[in-house]
């Protein structure tokens, strides 16, 4: 019989990639979750056998509706949600020029609204109880840009500032946020899930265009392992100090890495032009 202080996890975006392997690996330590997919029945097999503990449900998080109607079927079951994982989300390929305002928007509605309204939703139980975890996948893309997934680079910053302001409004109330970054997983991201602008510019074929088969072309043979990322989100969430951020991959280790020894090199270099912006100091009376 599952015990009544297991753990309750409620992710989203669980039909494949990162939100089905950490989903299973969160039922195979014996602990609770709500297993969320806009088609439940693409997730139903991760719920066979483990009934008394999972449930499937429908989410759309870009459907308030939804939202809400899933967390409270997570209450009715399990009575609380100790750990959100905004997992869902999906990538767009495009240079800046040639993104479609209504995919962008589209995007942005699941990648970053999408995640507020489910974490909205939850938030409150969390602040009765004075504790929970919410675990926001971002992504390498929300620390360093590419050509082609700008768009989706500007998803995934914004979760990163969202979530570091969070993380500062929680943190007196019993409640941590970690903010996850993997690099390629071999996942459906630069598959089946990537969407793609029908518009194409010549001038951007050496560098938009050229990134866009590149990263098409990595579907299949991406280096990361899903099941080893879920393994080491929930060695975060369990730990006893949880990081702010957590980087998945030695690509992710060794770009964003390159990118903090990039902005210390570049911000020391404009030093004087930096400081000089101030007013000058006032001189004092004497």
């Amino acid at each position: 019989m599952t015990s009544p202080d297991s753990p309750v996890w409620f992710i989203t975006g669980c039909s494949s990639g990162l939100g089905r392997a950490l989903a299973r690996a969160v039922l195979d330590r014996g602990w609770r979750a709500v297993i969320t997919a806009r088609d439940p029945g693409t997730v139903a097999d991760l719920v066979s056998g483990h009934e008394e503990r999972a449930v499937a449900v429908a989410l759309d998080v870009t459907d308030s509706e939804q939202i809400a109607s899933a967390v409270a079927r997570a209450r009715a079951a399990f009575g609380r949600i100790d750990v959100l994982v905004n997992n869902a989300g999906y990538g767009y390929l495009a240079a800046v020029e040639e993104g479609e305002d209504d995919e962008v928007r589209a995007l942005f509605e699941t990648n970053v609204f999408g995640l507020v309204a489910t974490t909205k939703a939850v938030l409150p139980g969390m602040r009765a109880r004075r504790a929970g975890h919410i675990v926001n996948i971002s992504s390498l893309g929300g620390l360093v840009g590419f050509g082609a997934t700008g768009y989706y680079h500007a998803t995934k910053f914004a979760v990163e500032g969202l979530s570091e302001s969070l993380a500062a409004e929680v943190a007196p109330l019993g409640i941590n946020v970690t903010i996850v970054e993997p690099a390629a997983f071999r996942t459906n991201w630069s598959g089946p899930s990537m969407r793609q602008s029908a518009t194409t510019i010549d001038d951007y074929a050496d560098t938009a265009g050229a990134r866009r088969a590149g990263t098409l072309a990595t579907y299949g043979r991406q280096p990361g392992d899903p099941a080893r990322a879920a393994r080491a989100v929930i060695n975060a969430v369990t730990a006893e100090e949880p990081p702010l951020r957590l980087l998945l991959g030695k690509a992710a280790y060794d770009i964003a890495t390159a990118k903090l020894d990039s902005l210390k090199a570049a911000f020391d270099d404009w030093r004087e032009v930096t400081l000089g912006a101030d007013f000058p100091a006032e001189r004092t009376a004497g």
